[in-house]
């Protein structure tokens, strides 16, 4: 199998992203529904959200718990939020699946999993929008792929793309697999995962791996040990669904968010210190290097 490719900017010229001419409007830049944020990981939600609007997405709707939307809602004005019940445990309530379903109707893309609780709920919520007749790309993240192991197929079978974004402990559980098995070879655990998903699979580390369903594969040189802070995978959730809320395809979605999360990462090395930035100084590099 052919070697990756090294993602930088020179490779990311074969990967442009939608364009958006002066007269266009937010309509046109695509709207994102973001499942994300809990009782316990309020700021997931607002890290992914306003990294996404930092990408250019034109539109923001946060779905996350009652307990917190208004908190949320006062962080990220541009936000439209949307709350919804949650169990005792601080997972989304069962009675939430159809409210989120109707949404997702009127996105563009939707990202799922930053900040929210694992559990029952979440299970039937996932088996409910695979089951669904939805066409919009799905950047998953976070708590949502610990269900995905068993729901494979159901996956496989979605008709636009799919991006997972698991770090090695993550890509573990995708596989079924000893966490040493992954770190051994990352490259060979993207692809596989990537085969198994029929999805665009980015697994994060010092290099960064990403492996597509065509068998293209990419690899990343790290914006530095910084980026290893919490809430970091959050704002790399958040630009990958603005970029596919645009219209960016999986593949290039998934490259230019590596690539800008990793640069800025570059900058605040440079800036801050090798380490002590915070996740939420990434996204307010994002429009200048996307530039």
């Amino acid at each position: 199998m052919a070697e990756p490719r090294l993602l930088n900017a020179a490779l990311l010229r074969e990967f442009p992203l939608p364009d958006h001419p002066d007269d266009s409007d937010k309509e046109d830049r695509g709207r994102l529904l973001a499942v994300a944020g809990s009782r316990q990981l309020p700021g997931a939600a607002i890290l992914a959200g306003i990294a996404a609007l930092r990408t250019g997405a034109g539109k923001l709707q946060i779905a996350t718990a009652n307990s917190v939307s208004a908190a949320i809602g006062v962080t990220v004005p541009e936000a439209r939020v949307i709350g919804h019940e949650e169990t005792g445990e601080g997972c989304l309530a069962e009675s939430a699946i159809e409210p989120l379903l109707g949404w997702a109707k009127e996105a563009q893309a939707m990202m799922i999993g930053c900040g929210l609780q694992h559990g029952p709920p979440l299970d039937r919520f996932l088996d409910a929008l695979l089951a669904s007749d939805l066409d919009l790309p799905l950047v998953l993240d976070a708590a949502v792929l610990g269900s995905l192991a068993e729901r494979a197929d159901a996956l496989k079978r979605w008709k636009s793309d799919a991006i997972l974004l698991p770090h090695p402990r993550e890509m573990a559980r995708l596989l079924r697999c000893e966490i040493e098995e992954v770190t051994a070879d990352p490259l060979a655990a993207a692809r596989r995962a990537s085969e198994r998903f029929g999805a665009v699979v980015v697994i994060k580390g010092a290099w960064s791996f990403i492996a597509a369903p065509d068998g293209r594969s990419l690899k990343f040189e790290g914006g530095g040990v910084g980026l290893a802070t919490s809430g970091s995978g959050d704002v790399l959730a958040g630009i990958v669904g603005g970029l596919a809320a645009r219209g960016a395809d999986g593949l290039t979605a998934a490259s230019w968010g590596v690539y800008l999360h990793g640069e800025a990462g570059r900058i605040l090395t440079r800036k801050v210190g090798r380490i002590g930035f915070l996740a939420r100084e990434i996204s307010d590099l994002i429009p200048g290097l996307m530039n």
